[in-house]
């Protein structure tokens, strides 16, 4: 590796950091559960393989895959579809604005940056980052008010899971 991409890549792996942390936690009712574990069996498709970098089919189709398991886990029924769309399109206008940040923050690299440079990079991300879940959460609550009784009961059970995992080594008290 030369000097010049280890210094590119020192440059680009802080503002990923920042970036995936960022998602993680101002989008984490679906940016957490979109990436859990299916725990319903396998279907006939065949699994996508995880996305590598700068590859946009492989996290377009990523993206699919994680909308179809929340489709799957929320029991979403035919009249909730054109809710649950809005849902999705949310989901996916959300991901490629930060596949979009990252792509420039990564051009960006290849010159110096000063710290204000990088301190505007990262609010970007946030914004970019509070925005999308403005957007998802609305759409969120249109199909959830639409939602049978347990149908919520299935969602809020899910989203408290993701957003209040018990703490390591310490009793979660909030019960």
């Amino acid at each position: 590796m030369t000097q010049s991409t280890r210094n590119t890549v020192a440059r680009v792996r802080p503002m990923v950091i920042t970036a995936l942390l960022s998602t993680a936690l101002l989008a984490a009712p679906l940016a957490v559960f979109a990436a859990e574990p299916s725990t319903q069996a396998p279907s006939s498709k065949s699994t996508p393989a995880k996305p590598a970098a700068g590859n946009s089919d492989a996290k377009a189709q990523a993206v699919e895959q994680r909308i179809s398991q929340m489709h799957t886990e929320l029991k979403i029924t035919p009249d909730q579809e054109a809710k649950w769309n809005a849902v999705a399109q949310a989901m996916r206008d959300n991901a490629t604005s930060m596949d979009k940040l990252i792509t420039e923050r990564q051009q960006q690299s290849a010159k110096p940056m000063t710290a204000v440079e990088d301190l505007e990079a990262a609010q970007r991300f946030a914004q970019a980052n509070v925005d999308g879940l403005k957007n998802l959460s609305s759409a969120f609550k249109t199909l959830y008010d639409a939602m049978s009784d347990p149908q919520k009961k299935n969602a809020d059970e899910i989203f408290a899971r993701l957003t209040h995992p018990p703490a390591s080594g310490a009793a979660n008290h909030n019960g």
